[in-house]
């Protein structure tokens, strides 16, 4: 297990009065500001700091049961943004990714307060772009197939086992009515699959649904390809769902062509009201990956930072009740929007509640 203590990230802040949305000036400045976020520097840490020290924690840990190796990497809030027991987010990389991307999701909700959990899954993460290039589109095949989407979801169970076990430094701080599965592309059906997603095999339903998830924020889900029926397929998910995409999330993978419509389709799908849809006005289907600027250009940083603060917006609506920080970022967010998320009905008394203890 490796320790490293990062430079916090500087915590997010609104772009100015939420009601009034953003001029073309203040646009522009929110564009400086999310990309100055991504040049923060990372020095080494002693070895074993205590977890308030820790601004992220990785880890080897291996599933003796499979004979798999799951790395994963902990990003952890300091103590001076951690209100009581920390809410917890495991997140499922994409194709080809690894437990060092989406390193924006994982600062931003940190410096807020919430601990992310990122798995690396190792039959299809950043080693397909390794070898021959002439077997690329054998690697990509085998890593997209049905049993690979299954290791994936034991992975994220297995991690999670791992980290809420007693002898974790983070367990007993880990608020475990409050833990959320994550994911973007290949690794947004994981989590829907983690969630009750469930397909008809030998008769039989199979699936792979983990309780501990409260909730769940998908991005940019392809379909469940092979499958012709997606309502009984997502017809047992019943956590609140987010759902993020843009007007250009377009998945161009050789036999895995997916149009955005196939976003709007999973949303359209899930059977619970407790869903909510974010759609920006551009961006290709990797603006949410830790790519650079080349997909999406200035509206890239935007895009992440803007993602990263919808999930928490979300969170609070789920687990608190509250309505009003999803509100204030649709107001904030607006000039990018193709389609803000409307709140589901709460329970505002509860709400209100909470607000005066």
């Amino acid at each position: 297990m490796a320790i490293i203590d990062a430079t916090p990230p500087q915590p997010f802040t609104s772009a100015g009065p939420a009601s009034s949305g953003l001029d073309r000036r203040r646009f522009g400045a929110m564009v400086l500001a999310a990309g100055a976020g991504s040049l923060l520097p990372y020095r080494s840490a002693r070895a074993r700091p205590a977890p308030d020290e820790a601004r992220f924690v990785d880890f080897e840990w291996v599933d003796t049961a499979r004979n798999r190796t799951v790395p994963a990497r902990l990003y952890w809030p300091a103590a001076s943004t951690r209100k009581g027991p920390v809410p917890l987010i495991v997140f499922s990389h994409g194709l080809g990714g690894s437990r060092k991307g989406y390193s924006y999701l994982g600062e931003g909700w940190s410096a807020r307060g919430t601990a992310s959990l990122h798995i690396q899954h190792v039959g299809s993460d950043e080693t397909l772009w390794q070898g021959n290039p002439l077997m690329l589109l054998d690697r990509l095949g085998g890593a997209a197939d049905e049993r690979e989407a299954i290791e994936r979801t034991r992975d994220v169970s297995f991690g999670l086992d791992r980290l809420l076990q007693r002898d974790s430094p983070f367990q007993a701080a880990i608020d475990a009515k409050r833990i959320v599965a994550a994911g973007h592309s290949f690794g947004a059906n994981t989590t829907l699959i983690l969630t009750g997603a469930q397909v008809i095999r030998d008769g039989k339903p199979l699936g792979f649904r983990d309780p501990r998830f409260t909730a769940s924020i998908v991005i940019s889900a392809p379909p469940f390809y092979g499958e012709t029926d997606l309502a009984a397929v997502l017809a047992s998910v019943d956590v609140p769902t987010l759902h993020v995409t843009t007007t250009e999330d377009t998945i161009r993978i050789p036999g895995r062509y997916s149009p955005v419509q196939d976003r709007i389709d999973v949303y359209t799908a899930i059977p619970t009201p407790r869903k909510a849809l974010v759609v920006f006005q551009g961006g290709p289907h990797n603006v949410f990956t830790d790519r650079s600027l080349r997909n999406g250009g200035p509206l890239n940083p935007l895009v992440k930072r803007a993602t990263a603060e919808v999930g928490l917006a979300f969170l609070d609506l789920v687990h608190k009740s509250d309505p009003a920080p999803l509100e204030d970022w649709s107001a904030t967010w607006k000039p990018i929007l193709a389609a803000a998320p409307a709140p589901f009905q709460v329970d505002t008394r509860q709400w209100a509640r909470k607000r005066r203890a």
